[in-house]
């Protein structure tokens, strides 16, 4: 009975479409447009750039946050707490307006007349500029937050069963922490990218000419609206269901590679070599 229900919506759906005005052999000439191309690309390059810089950031905002120093622990909990309050709609236009608080940014020694450089602030803080730390600010924080769960979600037996048979902090994190914790991290890292590919529509505001701005600015002309809308949804359709396919067998990979040895299986192992260095029973219960 539901399924009757989900098709008789779904032909109404097509009837009520049909029904409206709307030049539907219009829209795959928008799709291929050059303007609308320029949108694809500048969307891409947006997300990606933004993207890889928050997970760096985030990464190091991480480490610090469980750190054992106090100061940067301290730092690491007031960078999320501000960064993750503000709407990032908000941040990019603060980072927009910077010139109306410093009209010039200088390099120089700080409380004396010596400037090294100086430069406008507009002319640093163009729309791609603002819209990246808007959005890459944003992002790091939620990043360190994920990444500081995937780390802390590992067994901690395991750990001290590695540096028992005196593993380099290097090769504890690259055998045993990271195989189990990026099984915790990729999964939200993956749909925190795709909303990163949608979020790049917030720039449209300041000008940055992605998907939404690039439709806007052919329907400025024609007034086919919907037209050039419906275009750009193709593209976010598009390129977020090739997100979508790479996160899946990325998931797939560190899944497999988790379960060979060295990864999450490597807590047995590591015990069993622990009770051979020791000559004795292993004291490390690991989690199954």
């Amino acid at each position: 009975m539901s399924a009757v229900v989900i098709v008789a919506l779904l032909v109404l759906l097509i009837l009520g479409a049909s029904q409206g005005d709307i030049d539907y052999a219009a829209i795959p000439g928008y799709v291929v447009s050059p303007v609308i191309l320029t949108g694809v690309i500048n969307t891409l390059i947006l997300a990606v750039v933004a993207q890889v810089s928050a997970i760096l950031i985030g990464v190091m905002i991480a480490l610090m946050r469980i750190s054992k120093n106090p100061v940067a622990a301290a730092f690491a909990s007031g960078y999320i707490w501000l960064f993750r309050g503000l709407p990032v709609l908000l941040q990019i236009l603060l980072w927009y307006n910077l010139a109306l608080i410093f009209p010039n940014l200088q390099l120089g020694i700080p409380f004396t007349d010596i400037v090294f450089a100086q430069v406008s602030t507009n002319a640093v803080m163009t729309t791609f500029v603002a819209a990246f730390l808007g959005l890459a600010l944003n992002e790091s924080a939620y990043m360190a937050e994920i990444v500081r769960a995937g780390l802390k979600s590992v067994d901690r037996g395991q750990i001290e069963a590695a540096q028992s048979i005196g593993q380099t902090p290097a090769q504890r994190m690259s055998r045993i922490v990271l195989p189990q914790a990026m099984r915790v991290i990729i999964p939200p890292t993956g749909n925190d990218f795709i909303n990163m590919l949608k979020g790049t529509a917030m720039a449209s505001v300041i000008g940055y000419v992605e998907l939404i701005k690039a439709a806007n600015n052919i329907s400025s002309f024609n007034l086919q609206v919907m037209e050039t809308l419906i275009a750009a949804a193709v593209w976010y359709m598009v390129i977020v269901s090739v997100a979508s396919i790479g996160q899946f067998y990325l998931e797939r990979v560190f899944d497999r590679q988790d379960r060979r040895p060295g990864g999450r299986g490597q807590g047995p192992s590591l015990r069993r070599k622990v009770a051979a260095d020791l000559g004795r029973a292993p004291l490390i219960r690991s989690t199954p």
